[in-house]
C-alpha cells in the first residue's frame, strides 16, 4: 500500500499515468465519433437505397415495358406491374417460382403453342423473339409481344442473372398492319381510278403514275416514270402551273386546279384540269405532290363547238347576226376605219319563188351554195355572214378597200352565173348587192348605222332592176326612213286591230268535212287595201312587234271559235320561236281560253320547223306549259327544215303539217309519193296527228287519204277567207280533235 502510495508521490509516475488516462479519453472519443459516422453513412446508404428502390418501382410501374428478373437457377425474383398485366400474372404468385411453372399461355409467330422458358428465354442472335400471347378481347384476340432476354451479373454475389423485357406491339403491329393496308387500297384505287393520278417530287419529276394517266399521255406507266411532268406540257402552256405551285410550296394555298395542254406521245394534244395538292411532313415540311389529271378535251371541243354555233349560222357555217356586229364593230373602233372598212350587203333575187317552186329542202342546198360563192369570192378578205333568210353581209377590210369592195362584187356576181345543178334542174342564182364606206357618220353610228347603209344600197340595186350593185349615198336614207315610217305605222295597226285574221279550212280526208281551219294574217291597210303578210311580216320581226301582233290575233281567233255555231272546231295558229320564251304568249293563249270558255283543244299552236333550230331551254318549256294544259302543238313544214328528227321526240309534239312542197308532184312523182307515204308513216308511229297542204286536185287528196294522212287543206277545199265568209260557208262542222298528247298508235292499223 504504502508503495503504491510512494509511487502517486512521484511526478513522474503521475505525469505518466495522467498521460495514459488522455490517451485512453482521447481513444474512447475517437471511437464514438467514428462509430457515429458509420452509423451517419448506413443510415444514408439505407435511405439512398429506399430511394433507388422507390425510383426503380417508379420506373418499373410506369414504363410501357413489363420486365422480369429471373435468377441463375431460373427463378423469378422480380417482375413488374407492367409485365404483370401484359402476361396476365400476379406478383404475389409468381416471385420466386421457376419460370418453368408460370400460368403463361404462348404461341410463336407461326401461331405454334411455346413453353414459357421457351417464350422468355435468349435468342441465339440477340435479337427479340416474337411470341403472341390472349388479349382482352376473346379467345380470337391475340397481342403480339417482343420478348428480349439479356444475362447481368449480380453485384451483390457475382451471380448472373437475367433480365427479360417484355414490350406489347400490338398496337404497332396493327398500325403497320393498318398503314400497309392502306398503302395497298391507295395504290390500288390509283391504279384502277378512271382519272389520271401522279405523285410527283419536289422537283416536279413524275415518281408513280396510274395507267389511265399513262393512257390519257398516250405512254406506259413504266415509261413516265422519273419523267419531268413539264416534259409533258404543250409548249405554250409549259409555266400555266408555275405560279400556282410556288403558292402552294409556300403555304398560301391548300390545293390549285388549272386547264392547260399537254402532248401525247403520237404529237396529238390533250386538254386537262390539272388538280394539285402538296403532302407534308408531320412537322409541316414539303414531302411531295398528289395530282390528279381529268381529260377534258372532249368537254372542251363540245363547249367550242357550243360557242361556234352561238355565233355561226347552222346552215351554212357562215358567221351570224351575233359575230358578224362583233367583227364589224371591232373594225370601226381602229382609227383607219373610215378609209379601210367597208361592208357588202347580199339579198338573193327570187329565193321566195324558188321555195315555193321547189320546196325548202332545195332552198337550204342554194344558200350553201350561195355562201360557197360568198367565201370564195371575198378570198380572206372580210367575214362573211348570214344575217337570216337569203341575206347575207360581207364586212371588208383592206388598204384599198374601195377597190376590194367592187373585186368582190364582182367575183360574187360571177360566182353566181354558174347555175346550180338539183336533180334534173338546172337553177340560176342571182343576188342584189349594196356597198357601203365607212364614213364619220357610220363610224359614229356603229355597225348598225354601216350595215343600214349598205342595205339602203342593196334596196336601191333591187329598185333598179336587180341583179346589180350599187354604192350607198345620203339620198337613199329616205328609203330608210320610209320603212321606219311603215312600222310606225304597222305598230298603230296593231294597236288599231287593223291586222285581222282570215281562216282556211282544215277537213278530215276520210269524210271530207271542215274539222279545223288555219289563221292566215292579213293587213287591212287604210290607203293600200289588203295586204298579204310578205308585205308587213318582216317588218314585225325586226322591230320586235311579234309579241304585241301575236296576243292581238290569239284573241281575235278565241272571238272567232266562240262565235262558231260548232264546239269542237278549231283553229291554228302560226307562232315563230321569237314569240316564245317568256311565257308571255302562254300565259295570253290560256287567258283567252278562260275569257271566251273554250276548250284549249280548239287552239292549236302551228309553228314552223325552220323556226325550232337550237330552241332554248325557255321556248320548250313554255311549248310544254301549253301542252300540259290541253292546247296541241303542230310542226309546220314537216321535213323541209334543218332541225334533227330528235326534235319530234324531245319536243312536246301533237301533231305534224306535211310542207306543200311534197304534195305538189303526187301522186305522178314516184319520189315524192314515196317520201309523203314514209313521212307519215313515220308520224304516225309517233302517234302523231297529221295534216297536208297544199291540195289542189282530188287525186292528190285521195292518194295522201290512202297513205294515212288524216287531215288536208288547199284550194281544192277552199281559200283563206274573212271570219264571217268561213262561217257563212261551212255552218256544220265534223267533229275531229288533236290529242295534245301523242297517242299510241295500232300495231295494225297505226293512225288510220
Amino acid at each position: 500500500m504504502g508503495g503504491v502510495l510512494e509511487l502517486f508521490a512521484q511526478p513522474a509516475f503521475v505525469a505518466g499515468v495522467g498521460a495514459l488516462l488522455i490517451l485512453l479519453a482521447l481513444n474512447a472519443f475517437y471511437f464514438f465519433w467514428r462509430s457515429g459516422r458509420e452509423r451517419d453513412a448506413r443510415d444514408a446508404a439505407l435511405a439512398q437505397e429506399r430511394a433507388l428502390r422507390r425510383q426503380f418501382e417508379a420506373v418499373m410501374t410506369s414504363s410501357r415495358d413489363g420486365v422480369i428478373i429471373v435468377t441463375q437457377a431460373g427463378e423469378v425474383a422480380l417482375v413488374s406491374d407492367t409485365a404483370c398485366a401484359i402476361l396476365g400474372l400476379r406478383q404475389s404468385d409468381s416471385v420466386g417460382k421457376a419460370v418453368s411453372r408460370l400460368p403463361i399461355r404462348a404461341v410463336d409467330a407461326h401461331m405454334r403453342p411455346m413453353v414459357p422458358a421457351a417464350a422468355l428465354a435468349r435468342t441465339e442472335d440477340g435479337r427479340p423473339r416474337v411470341i403472341g400471347v390472349p388479349g382482352r378481347r376473346g379467345a380470337d384476340d391475340i397481342r403480339w409481344l417482343h420478348v428480349r432476354a439479356r444475362p447481368v451479373d449480380d453485384a451483390a454475389d457475382g451471380r448472373p442473372l437475367t433480365i427479360v423485357t417484355v414490350m406489347d406491339t400490338t398496337g404497332l403491329r396493327e398500325a403497320a398492319e393498318a398503314l400497309s393496308r392502306s398503302d395497298a387500297q391507295f395504290r390500288r384505287a390509283m391504279e384502277n381510278a378512271p382519272t389520271g393520278m401522279a405523285l410527283i417530287d419536289l422537283e416536279w419529276r413524275l415518281m408513280e403514275v396510274n395507267r389511265a394517266f399513262a393512257e390519257m399521255m398516250g405512254s406506259t406507266v413504266a415509261a413516265l416514270r422519273g419523267t419531268p411532268f413539264s416534259a409533258l406540257s404543250h409548249p405554250q402552256d409549259l409555266h400555266a402551273e408555275r405560279d400556282q405551285l410556288q403558292r402552294l410550296y409556300d403555304g398560301h394555298q391548300n390545293h390549285f386546279s388549272v386547264e392547260k395542254r399537254y402532248v401525247k406521245a403520237d404529237g396529238n394534244v390533250v386538254w386537262a384540269v390539272l388538280d394539285v395538292g402538296l403532302v407534308r411532313y408531320a412537322g409541316g415540311a414539303p414531302d411531295h405532290y398528289v395530282v390528279q389529271v381529268r381529260d377534258t378535251t372532249e368537254v372542251r371541243m363540245r363547249s367550242e363547238l357550243m360557242q361556234h354555233r352561238a355565233m355561226h349560222d347552222p346552215l351554212t357555217g357562215l358567221a351570224n347576226r351575233n359575230l358578224f356586229n362583233e367583227v364589224l364593230g371591232d373594225l370601226l373602233a381602229q382609227p383607219d376605219a373610215d378609209s379601210r372598212v367597208g361592208v357588202i350587203a347580199v339579198d338573193l333575187d327570187g329565193f321566195k319563188g324558188l321555195n315555193d317552186r321547189f320546196g325548202h329542202a332545195i332552198g337550204d342546198n342554194a344558200l350553201v351554195h350561195v355562201a360557197g360563192v360568198l367565201r370564195t369570192a371575198t378570198g380572206g378578205r372580210g367575214t362573211v355572214a348570214r344575217l337570216g333568210g337569203d341575206e347575207f353581209v360581207i364586212a371588208v377590210q383592206d388598204t384599198d378597200c374601195s377597190k376590194a369592195l367592187f373585186e368582190i362584187a364582182a367575183a360574187i356576181h360571177d360566182g353566181l352565173r354558174s347555175p346550180l345543178a338539183v336533180k334534173r334542174h338546172q337553177i340560176q342564182l342571182a343576188a342584189s348587192l349594196g356597198i357601203a364606206m365607212a364614213d364619220e357618220d357610220t363610224i359614229a353610228g356603229g355597225s348598225a348605222a354601216l350595215l343600214g347603209a349598205a342595205d339602203a344600197a342593196m334596196y336601191r340595186a333591187k329598185a333598179a332592176g336587180k341583179s346589180r350593185t350599187e354604192v350607198y349615198e345620203p339620198s337613199m336614207r329616205i328609203a330608210d326612213d320610209n320603212q321606219t315610217a311603215l312600222a310606225a305605222e304597222l305598230a298603230r295597226a296593231i294597236e288599231n286591230g287593223d291586222l285581222v285574221l282570215h281562216y282556211q279550212p282544215i277537213l278530215e280526208l276520210a269524210t271530207r268535212t271542215v274539222v279545223g281551219y288555219e289563221a292566215l294574217v292579213r293587213w287591212q291597210h287604210p290607203t293600200r287595201g289588203l295586204l298579204l303578210p310578205g308585205a308587213f311580216l318582216p317588218l314585225i320581226s325586226d322591230r320586235g312587234l311579234a309579241s304585241t301582233a301575236g296576243a292581238a290575233l290569239v284573241e281575235q281567233a278565241a272571238q272567232f271559235l266562240e262565235r262558231s255555231p260548232s264546239d269542237t272546231v278549231w283553229v291554228s295558229l302560226n307562232v315563230s320561236a321569237d314569240q316564245l320564251g317568256d311565257s308571255a304568249f302562254a300565259d295570253g293563249v290560256l287567258a283567252a281560253i278562260g275569257r271566251h270558255r273554250l276548250s284549249p283543244q280548239r287552239v292549236v299552236v302551228e309553228l314552223t320547223e325552220a323556226s325550232l333550230v337550237n330552241p332554248n331551254t325557255r321556248i320548250r318549256h313554255e311549248l310544254t306549259e301549253l301542252r300540259n294544259a290541253g292546247v296541241p302543238i303542230l310542226l309546220d313544214d314537216f321535213g323541209t327544215g334543218v332541225s334533227p328528227l330528235s326534235y319530234l321526240r324531245d319536243l312536246p309534239v301533237s301533231g305534224v303539217k306535211l310542207d306543200m312542197s311534197f304534195v305538189a308532184g303526187i301522186p305522178e312523182d314516184p319520189a315524192g309519193a314515196r317520201v309523203s307515204r314514209a313521212l307519215g308513216a313515220l308520224a304516225r308511229e309517233l302517234g302523231l296527228a297529221t295534216i297536208a297542204e297544199g291540195i289542189e286536185t282530188e287525186a292528190q287528196a285521195q292518194f295522201l287519204a290512202d297513205c294515212g294522212w288524216r287531215y288536208g287543206q288547199g284550194w281544192l277545199f277552199g281559200v283563206a277567207q274573212p271570219a264571217a265568209t268561213a262561217l257563212s260557208q261551212h255552218p256544220h262542222t265534223g267533229t275531229s280533235l288533236i290529242d295534245p298528247r301523242p297517242a299510241e298508235p295500232d300495231p295494225v292499223l297505226g293512225d288510220r
